[in-house]
């Protein structure tokens, strides 16, 4: 319905001064009124793939509409592919081997005999019944002539309490690595492996964990500021009834998360000084702007142009479009290099016309009322789109921060956070050893037995950082 035509002044000055105030004020709540409905609608409208909302955001039915017809052909396996199957073990790795002899032939019944030199072989796997080992030390106490009893001391290494290294060890990867709860811990703990737990002793397991572990978390710790370049990333959590975020820091050869009550850039100069002059490879969010040496993700900016692209306003639905198309010439040509297609030097060359490009579309939308407010922040500080080019270190996306968080988000949903400290602290030590463990291929609970053993011995931790 369009709006009628406007009241001609010398209609407007033929009507009382109050019914003319009226009018003017009807019409500035229309106004008011449409830019916040137009607001919301775009509110509405985010989502994952045009907002910074992370995908779990969005409800699991609510997938988007197929690009591609759907395909006639049956789920599972195809005729002819490849067939994928256990190999078996040599017979000597078997614990028992069973003969199966036939005594009489299958066909007349009459008595057969031999050995069959190449027989049918068939293997069952199954699991040893689950005993725990308990080892009782008996501490004799003896009274000296003098009057004066002395008790016998532990051996070196023996744990105060009732938990071995392993059983440490195992028990914080359940809740660290498996996201099990500390009573589901314990119920698997109690009915697997035969081993009598609480979920009030699983937090005592949790914090000896941490506790073994501290050493070679706050060696990490002090390495981030001598990093060239790091992939930060944060997410929301819960400290008992405070917000929280859980940051990830990743470098060439660690990972390193630690739990805050912040989100601001005090986190950043604690853990890597006021004169860090590496790399940052971050989102756009302000608080890392006090460091001059940024790399802002290319696959947060590729949503940020989605979302002009799905808004209503031609202008900027043009814009988007045209910048969309930059950048996905920009990532065709990182998937070149990325996989040895073309040089570092070629694609040095052609990213330049990108480059020029980009900065021309956003300068034109700079200099429009409609679309200033979205380009005005990536015009000023355009020189954080391009630091991947010049530098062969840093990649165009923030893809390692966001990969290494994703445990951590998937923590957070089932548990909604810690209720304390040394719950954050037990989170953000056991994600490091878990995350730097996988990203250097070895045994992370090899890794913590180690850990465990040594804190009960007195000896040096192992080190996180990677020996090549």
């Amino acid at each position: 319905m369009e709006a009628p035509a406007p009241l001609p002044p010398d209609v407007l000055a033929g009507l009382p001064p109050a019914v003319v105030a009226l009018i003017e004020w009807q019409a500035e709540q229309i106004r008011v009124l449409t830019a916040r409905v137009a607001e919301l609608e775009a509110k509405l409208g985010k989502k994952p793939t045009n907002s910074s909302k992370p995908p779990s955001s969005t409800h699991p039915h609510d997938k988007p509409a197929p690009t591609k017809p759907k395909s006639t052909r049956k789920r599972g396996g195809q005729p002819g592919h490849d067939k994928h199957e256990r190999e078996l073990i040599p017979t000597e790795q078997c614990q028992t081997v069973v003969p199966c002899v036939p005594t009489e032939c299958r066909r007349c019944g009459k008595e057969v005999s031999g050995v069959d030199a190449d027989p049918l072989r068939h293997q069952v796997w199954e699991l040893p019944e689950i005993k725990p080992i308990v080892t009782e030390y008996q501490r004799h106490r003896l009274v000296c002539s003098c009057g004066c009893s002395t008790c016998g001391e532990l051996p070196k290494g023996v744990p105060t309490g009732q938990a071995g290294p392993r059983l440490i060890a195992f028990a914080a990867l359940l809740m660290a690595c498996f996201r099990q709860s500390k009573r589901r811990a314990a119920q698997f703990m109690s009915q697997i492996l035969n081993q009598p737990a609480s979920p009030g002793w699983m937090v005592i397991l949790q914090n000896r964990a941490a506790e073994a572990v501290k050493p070679a978390y706050d060696e990490l710790a002090a390495q981030l500021a001598t990093q060239a370049a790091l992939n930060i990333d944060e997410s929301p959590t819960k400290e008992g009834q405070s917000k929280a975020w859980v940051w990830t820091f990743v470098a060439t050869t660690f990972t390193f998360f630690t739990c805050r009550t912040s989100r601001a850039a005090d986190v950043l100069k604690a853990l890597l000084g006021e004169a860090y002059n590496g790399v940052i490879h971050c989102d756009r969010a302000r608080m890392y702007w006090c460091y001059g040496r940024l790399q802002w993700c290319w696959a947060h900016l590729k949503r940020d142009f989605q979302a002009l692209i799905d808004n209503p306003c031609r202008t900027k639905k043009r814009l988007g479009h045209d910048l969309m198309k930059s950048t996905k010439e920009l990532f065709v040509l990182w998937q070149k290099v990325r996989d040895g297609t073309i040089s570092r030097r070629t694609f040095e060359r052609k990213m330049q016309p990108i480059r020029q490009r980009v900065d021309a579309l956003l300068l034109r939308g700079y200099y429009n009322a409609l679309t200033h407010n979205f380009c005005k922040e990536l015009v000023e500080h355009r020189e954080h789109l391009w630091t991947f080019i010049d530098n062969e270190d840093i990649t165009p996306t923030n893809n390692a921060a966001e990969q290494s968080l994703r445990h951590a988000v998937i923590w957070r949903k089932l548990s909604f956070g810690t209720q304390s400290k040394s719950g954050s602290q037990f989170v953000e030590r056991l994600l490091t050893v878990i995350e730097t463990n996988r990203r250097q291929s070895r045994d992370a609970f090899a890794w913590l037995v180690t850990a465990v053993q040594a804190h009960y011995n007195g000896q040096p931790t192992p080190s996180l950082l990677f020996a090549a």
